[in-house]
């Protein structure tokens, strides 16, 4: 039986413009709730924001509503581009977002974080540290700089699964020269809703 998290949005998940201009308010309140115990800080400029069926619909009914996307051929657009970030049940996946509110700083700190969206790592117990799949849907680096943006992928064994589902802690963080930060264990919120991804 494949679990909620598993599907895939399609056009009949989704309120129309009219329907989402009355419920935003009150749908919005909810994913905001949501999001809340799917954020794993890495020190105070990198953040990892965990993705699922929910956050995924929330962010198209956003696009559409912003672009005012009523056309089938738009909405099946929105869907299309955003269904990948939905975990597949083997796998966690996450917007991870470099912030710095000083633009020159974070333009020196970009330029020395290339290739930081390959060390971010989540690691079930004393299993073997997972490292992203950064970026499937384009290329977000340059040899100058990294983006502040990176779509990841991690990629779960069945016996880590397992694991995460039995009890065990999950940990985060960051091995790059420039940027190292370790979240362990993540608290047991976040970890709840993580494993919840797994079914």
């Amino acid at each position: 039986m494949i679990g909620n998290a598993m599907q895939k949005l399609t056009q009949s998940d989704l309120m129309s413009l009219e329907q989402y201009a009355k419920q935003r308010k009150d749908f919005r309140a909810k994913v905001l709730e949501h999001k809340k115990h799917r954020q794993v800080h890495l020190g105070e400029h990198a953040t990892l924001y965990f993705e699922d069926r929910l956050t995924m619909q929330y962010q198209i009914q956003e696009m559409l509503r912003i672009e005012k996307i009523f056309e089938e051929e738009g909405i099946l657009e929105e869907i299309k581009a955003y269904n990948p970030l939905i975990p597949d049940g083997s796998n966690l996946k996450a917007t991870f977002m470099i912030e710095y509110d000083d633009v020159d700083e974070r333009k020196v700190a970009l330029a020395k974080m290339v290739g930081i969206e390959d060390k971010v790592w989540l690691q079930v117990a004393d299993f073997d540290k997972v490292f992203a799949i950064a970026d499937e849907d384009l290329e977000r680096e340059t040899e100058e700089k990294t983006s502040s943006v990176h779509f990841l992928r991690f990629e779960f064994t069945p016996e880590m699964i397992a694991a995460a589902k039995g009890g065990a802690a999950l940990a985060a963080g960051i091995d790059h020269p420039s940027y190292q930060r370790e979240l362990s264990p993540l608290p047991a919120n976040i970890r709840t809703a993580l494993i919840a991804d797994f079914n």
